[in-house]
């Protein structure tokens, strides 16, 4: 036994070879896996793609760059779970490209910010942060209530997830617009919308400005859906 493993380590050759199938083997062993996500993420119910507003504001979540101040990850760890809530489930991001699990917390963790305030607070958070939360050192997005979201091509957005493996139906597709304003509207027809992803879908003026389905509404409309999918009642808690 001794003696082969001197005459690898002494054969450059052999032991390049044997170097490159070690690392394939690792290699495959790490990214098989990724190609059968759907056996490795356990199926959780209540868990449904974003709405077409509601990816948007993950868009501009992204491009904002918020995931470098504040992270979607809840470990199980106690002080964390007291804080924030019940941990994190890999389902619930499942149909996150990218995740927003984050590394850093200047902020805290958002995983289970939705409904814990109201749209009004989001709003005067997100102009002047520091008038509802003093300590803090989050730029202004004041600029976000006055821009338009950019919702008029949401049907190639959601194109696009679906060939990544997001279930949206055709239907989806093609209704992604009117369902974005209709998601921002308490007055418009949302039956389509709610028939399209169920009655977990939160309708209203996000921003309290009905004139316009602004940037704030679809962030605001993403904020509040996180953590809010899953009953997590029927999940025991860890102590």
């Amino acid at each position: 036994m001794l003696n082969n493993h001197d005459k690898l380590e002494r054969n450059s050759f052999v032991l390049l070879v044997a170097i490159i199938i070690v690392v394939a083997i690792g290699g495959l062993v790490e990214i098989v896996p990724l190609f059968r996500v759907e056996t490795t993420i356990e199926k959780v119910e209540g868990i449904r793609p974003y709405t077409p507003l509601e990816l948007a504001g993950r868009d501009i979540y992204i491009r904002e760059g918020c995931y470098t101040c504040h992270s979607q990850q809840i470990r199980p760890l106690r002080d964390e779970i007291e804080r924030y809530g019940h941990y994190s489930l890999a389902a619930e991001s499942m149909y996150d490209h990218p995740f927003q699990w984050g590394s850093k917390r200047t902020g805290p963790d958002l995983a289970r910010v939705g409904g814990k305030y109201s749209d009004a607070w989001h709003v005067e958070h997100l102009i002047n942060p520091r008038s509802v939360v003093p300590e803090s050192i989050m730029p202004t997005y004041s600029f976000l209530s006055k821009r338009a979201a950019k919702i008029q091509d949401m049907d190639k957005n959601l194109r696009v997830q679906k060939i990544i493996g997001v279930p949206y139906t055709e239907d989806m597709i093609t209704n992604a617009y009117d369902d974005a304003l209709a998601q921002a509207n308490p007055d418009a027809d949302s039956d389509g919308l709610v028939a399209r992803y169920g009655d977990n879908v939160n309708i209203r003026d996000f921003d309290g400005n009905p004139k316009l389905t602004s940037e704030m509404d679809a962030l605001i409309a993403y904020l509040q859906v996180l953590g809010t999918m899953v009953d997590f009642s029927k999940y025991e808690e860890v102590r």
